[in-house]
């Protein structure tokens, strides 16, 4: 069986590498899926619709095209794990685990204890909670070959 895992979430370091190489390393047969990770890309998403006279319009405009493919990726997924990375909030990472939560999708969280605070509600609704790429492998190690 294949199973397909949506990695959410910040997109300013490598943790997807790190995951996506230690399941290959465990011999895991998993396709990752994604949002589009390059932030100018995904500012743009919406441009070819037409310009816009204010910043909040083209945001607006790229958000639903985006949703295009999250949506439908997270719906796709067996189990969707959600990044809060140190450095900026993750808004859309927070939507998309309520997304998840909504649907009944399982997922797993992904962040440093000092976050656990504000993300208490976020977490409550995860499968698990982890702080480290190595414990997502195990996670999917253990769904995958129990």
């Amino acid at each position: 069986m294949t199973y397909t895992v949506y990695l959410s979430g910040e997109i300013h370091t490598d943790w997807r590498e790190q995951i996506a190489q230690g399941a290959k390393a465990a011999g895991l047969n998993i396709r990752f899926t994604s949002p589009v990770t390059d932030h100018d890309a995904s500012d743009a998403a919406g441009d070819h619709l037409g310009p816009t006279s204010e910043g909040f319009w083209r945001d607006h405009k790229s958000s639903k095209i985006n949703a295009i493919r999250t949506r439908t990726l997270i719906e796709q997924a067996d189990l969707v794990v959600v990044r809060f990375g140190e450095k900026y909030k993750q808004w859309n990472a927070a939507f998309d685990a309520g997304f998840c939560a909504a649907l009944g999708k399982p997922y797993v969280t992904l962040h440093a204890e000092d976050i656990i605070h504000p993300l208490k509600e976020v977490d409550a609704s995860a499968q698990a909670w982890a702080t480290t790429p190595e414990q997502i492998v195990e996670i999917l190690r253990y769904t995958l070959n129990a």
